[in-house]
């Protein structure tokens, strides 16, 4: 196993050393954000000694995954500016930038991917399981809810965002209907079947502890760079979001609260 996760470790930091290189003439740190997918596709099949037999479905679908996200991120960010985040860091150290965004930006991304990667990693390392198809099963069915809500959420607002009407609007049908965060639930459900299956490709005994992979990305889309950090930027947007907010699930979706006055302009 050792091997398996030095490879990883190996992967992750040749690209976020290219990532970080590119930003420099780019003046963008954002690229980080658009490689984070292609990241975990890359650890999937380069950090693999063979991806012969049934270790293929978790490359497969950490794959369909991984480039969907990257290419939807890219087609949404392309030709726009620095995301603010990064900016407010640029500016106050301008001189330093490039060198702490190298630590303070792609080389924490890069160790919080490979965290996240660890069930992929072990899968890759361990050769001799038999397959369990139960947990296998599972995951595979959470991964496909998953993705659902992350790509049908994501092409809703994208399609709610392209109406020039809907301008300063919040948007609270379809899936966001039910949830103030479809596309950040999938993701959530995504990595818990991405874990399921890792236990059913390998000898769970000796990896249940990769659930620190699932239970990681969970705390950081909901109290860090997920939907704590978008509640906070959305309620200075929009004077509507207030009543999104009391009607709507924050993250696991349910039936909106009804007897809420609604007379505000429908969509988020």
């Amino acid at each position: 196993m050792d091997i398996v996760l030095l490879m990883a470790a190996a992967v992750v930091s040749c690209q976020m050393v290219f990532l970080w290189l590119l930003s420099i003439p780019l003046r963008n740190v954002s690229i980080v954000d658009i490689g984070w997918g292609m990241g975990f596709v890359l650890v999937a099949w380069l950090s693999a000694p063979n991806t012969a037999g049934s270790r293929a479905i978790l490359h497969l679908l950490v794959t369909v995954w991984g480039v969907r996200l990257t290419g939807y991120l890219w087609l949404r960010n392309h030709g726009k500016p620095e995301d603010y985040r990064y900016v407010a860091m640029r500016e106050k150290r301008p001189s330093s930038f490039v060198w702490s965004s190298l630590f303070r930006v792609f080389a924490l991304q890069g160790f919080i991917m490979w965290l996240i990667a660890l069930p992929i990693i072990v899968t890759n390392s361990d050769a001799s399981a038999e397959p369990n198809w139960i947990p296998i099963s599972c995951g595979c069915l959470l991964w496909l809810i998953g993705m659902v809500f992350e790509v049908v959420g994501d092409w809703q607002l994208a399609r709610f965002k392209s109406d020039a009407d809907n301008q300063g609007k919040v948007m609270d049908s379809g899936l966001w209907k039910y949830t103030r965060h479809p596309n950040y639930f999938g993701e959530f459900v995504i990595w818990w079947g991405h874990w399921l299956i890792c236990l059913g490709l390998t000898d769970p005994t000796k990896t249940w502890w990769t659930i620190i992979s699932p239970a990681l990305m969970s705390f950081l889309l909901l109290k860090v760079s997920g939907v704590a950090l978008l509640e906070q930027a959305m309620k200075t947007r929009s004077p509507e979001y207030e009543s999104y907010i009391q009607r709507t699930s924050a993250f696991f979706p349910r039936r909106p609260i009804q007897n809420l006055s609604t007379d505000v302009p429908s969509a988020s």
